[in-house]
């Protein structure tokens, strides 16, 4: 979860100024707020996070002790590809996450044949990774979700409207699964060269090529 910091100020002299921070990692911004705190002057220290949910130092640490154990920070890479000869579409997905002060990563793919163009092909790559984040059992987080496709991003997110009816569908699905799984969502447009590990999946699996695998990263 990210989230800012807002705090009131005192110099020795009694002046008071209230600062907020930019948005940080819950980790990071407890270890800055518990700094600032350290200096005697840093007062109402409170967390905000993206919904302006308020939460105290003792109530952030506490949601991080609870998380601890179970799968968190995570982030969803995803790439689909449709092959117009043969109407295949290849579907890739890769999540990092932590438990247990330990990182993790999850490769998967997917060939399918039920898709008719590349867009479809990149939401239902999205929708993979979200089923493989119920199989992990991931809920009530905010989840990161990384893709190259400006189109799937920015109508999920309500920048772009969608007029297509099996894009709707697919995303009615998502949102259903989001609202399931007690999911917010945060997106993040990039290259395909920074999504090269969704992308390559997604080849593979247009080549016949499976992957399933979890590794612990070191």
């Amino acid at each position: 979860m990210k989230v800012r910091i807002e705090l009131s100020y005192k110099t020795p002299k009694g002046s008071e100024a209230l600062f907020t921070s930019d948005e940080m990692r819950d980790a990071h911004a407890i270890l800055i707020a518990e700094d600032l705190v350290k200096t005697g002057r840093a007062k109402q220290v409170m967390f905000i996070d993206r919904h302006e949910n308020t939460w105290t130092m003792k109530e952030m640490k506490k949601f991080m002790e609870g998380i601890k154990t179970e799968p968190h920070h995570v982030k969803v890479y995803f790439d689909g590809g449709f092959d117009l000869k043969d109407k295949n579409s290849g579907l890739g997905c890769v999540i990092y996450y932590e438990q247990n002060n330990k990182s993790y990563r999850i490769r998967r793919n997917a060939r399918v044949q039920e898709l008719n163009t590349n867009n479809e092909a990149e939401y239902a790559a999205l929708h993979l990774g979200l089923h493989e984040l119920e199989l992990l059992g991931v809920h009530h987080l905010h989840v990161t979700f990384v893709g190259d496709s400006k189109v799937v991003i920015n109508q999920l997110n309500g920048e772009w409207p969608c007029y297509e009816a099996e894009l709707s569908l697919w995303i009615d699905r998502i949102e259903a699964k989001f609202e399931k799984l007690g999911i917010t969502p945060e997106y993040e447009i990039v290259s395909r060269k920074l999504n090269r590990e969704a992308d390559h999946l997604a080849s593979q699996a247009l080549n016949g090529t499976e992957i399933t695998s979890n590794i612990e990263l070191s």
